[in-house]
Protein backbone atom coordinates (compact mmCIF):
# COMPACT_ATOMS: atom_id res chain seq x y z
CA UNK A 1 0.00 0.00 0.00
CA UNK A 2 1.52 3.86 -1.10
CA UNK A 3 0.99 6.48 1.03
CA UNK A 4 0.50 9.92 -0.77
CA UNK A 5 1.98 12.84 0.91
CA UNK A 6 0.65 16.05 0.37
CA UNK A 7 2.07 19.07 1.95
CA UNK A 8 0.26 21.58 4.79
CA UNK A 9 -0.48 24.10 3.75
CA UNK A 10 -1.42 22.51 0.05
CA UNK A 11 -0.90 25.37 -2.37
CA UNK A 12 -0.60 25.12 -6.40
CA UNK A 13 2.08 26.37 -7.96
CA UNK A 14 0.92 25.94 -11.27
CA UNK A 15 -1.55 29.24 -11.55
CA UNK A 16 1.58 31.43 -10.12
CA UNK A 17 2.98 34.26 -11.69
CA UNK A 18 6.99 34.78 -11.79
CA UNK A 19 9.66 36.79 -13.01
CA UNK A 20 11.53 34.98 -16.41
CA UNK A 21 15.50 34.81 -15.58
CA UNK A 22 16.31 37.75 -18.13
CA UNK A 23 13.50 39.84 -16.25
CA UNK A 24 14.84 38.93 -12.80
CA UNK A 25 18.74 39.52 -13.87
CA UNK A 26 17.02 43.25 -15.61
CA UNK A 27 15.48 43.65 -12.01
CA UNK A 28 18.23 42.85 -9.85
CA UNK A 29 20.69 44.73 -11.80
CA UNK A 30 19.33 48.05 -10.87
CA UNK A 31 19.01 46.52 -8.01
CA UNK A 32 22.68 46.22 -7.22
CA UNK A 33 23.37 49.54 -8.56
CA UNK A 34 20.84 51.34 -6.46
CA UNK A 35 22.27 49.27 -3.47
CA UNK A 36 25.58 50.72 -4.46
CA UNK A 37 24.50 54.59 -4.87
CA UNK A 38 23.62 53.74 -0.97
CA UNK A 39 19.80 54.82 -1.62
CA UNK A 40 18.12 50.70 -1.60
CA UNK A 41 19.00 48.25 1.44
CA UNK A 42 16.41 45.64 1.06
CA UNK A 43 14.35 43.98 -1.44
CA UNK A 44 10.83 41.30 -1.04
CA UNK A 45 9.57 39.43 -4.03
CA UNK A 46 5.83 38.20 -3.74
CA UNK A 47 4.48 35.97 -6.31
CA UNK A 48 1.20 35.18 -6.17
CA UNK A 49 -2.12 34.25 -8.79
CA UNK A 50 -2.09 37.66 -10.04
CA UNK A 51 0.98 39.17 -10.17
CA UNK A 52 4.68 39.11 -9.13
CA UNK A 53 5.82 41.91 -7.54
CA UNK A 54 9.76 43.06 -6.57
CA UNK A 55 9.83 45.14 -3.86
CA UNK A 56 12.48 47.91 -3.29
CA UNK A 57 13.11 49.43 0.01
CA UNK A 58 15.32 52.22 1.40
CA UNK A 59 15.30 50.33 5.02
CA UNK A 60 13.58 47.04 5.82
CA UNK A 61 11.10 48.94 8.44
CA UNK A 62 9.19 51.29 5.56
CA UNK A 63 7.14 50.62 3.13
CA UNK A 64 8.95 49.85 -0.46
CA UNK A 65 10.28 53.03 -2.32
CA UNK A 66 9.03 51.48 -5.47
CA UNK A 67 7.09 47.97 -6.41
CA UNK A 68 7.92 46.48 -9.59
CA UNK A 69 4.70 44.58 -10.79
CA UNK A 70 4.25 42.21 -13.62
CA UNK A 71 0.70 41.44 -14.40
CA UNK A 72 0.21 39.03 -17.18
CA UNK A 73 -3.80 39.57 -17.35
CA UNK A 74 -3.32 42.90 -18.58
CA UNK A 75 -0.53 42.21 -21.31
CA UNK A 76 -2.62 42.62 -24.19
CA UNK A 77 -4.56 45.78 -22.09
CA UNK A 78 -2.06 48.68 -20.83
CA UNK A 79 0.89 46.09 -20.39
CA UNK A 80 2.04 43.66 -18.16
CA UNK A 81 4.68 45.89 -16.37
CA UNK A 82 3.81 48.20 -13.70
CA UNK A 83 6.47 50.90 -12.03
CA UNK A 84 4.17 51.93 -8.44
CA UNK A 85 5.88 54.43 -6.05
CA UNK A 86 5.98 54.73 -2.14
CA UNK A 87 2.39 56.36 -2.16
CA UNK A 88 1.01 53.85 -4.00
CA UNK A 89 0.46 55.67 -7.39
CA UNK A 90 1.34 54.05 -10.50
CA UNK A 91 4.31 56.05 -12.14
CA UNK A 92 5.13 54.07 -15.07
CA UNK A 93 3.29 51.14 -17.18
CA UNK A 94 4.02 49.32 -20.38
CA UNK A 95 4.60 46.38 -22.23
CA UNK A 96 8.23 46.13 -22.25
CA UNK A 97 10.63 46.39 -18.65
CA UNK A 98 13.20 48.54 -19.93
CA UNK A 99 10.72 51.89 -20.43
CA UNK A 100 8.83 50.93 -17.11
CA UNK A 101 12.58 51.29 -15.03
CA UNK A 102 13.37 54.38 -16.77
CA UNK A 103 11.99 56.31 -13.87
CA UNK A 104 14.23 54.43 -11.52
CA UNK A 105 17.41 54.60 -13.88
CA UNK A 106 17.18 58.49 -14.51
CA UNK A 107 16.96 58.92 -10.20
CA UNK A 108 20.37 56.51 -10.42
CA UNK A 109 21.60 58.74 -12.92
CA UNK A 110 21.25 62.18 -10.70
CA UNK A 111 22.55 60.29 -7.09
CA UNK A 112 25.57 59.00 -9.43
CA UNK A 113 25.88 62.67 -10.89
CA UNK A 114 25.55 64.52 -7.77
Amino acid sequence: MSAVITPFPFTSRLNQVGFERVELTQILNLYGRMVAAGNWRDYAIDLGRDAAIFSAFRRATERPEYRIEKRPDLRNKQGQWVLVGEGGAVLKRGHELGPVLAPVERKLMKLVGT
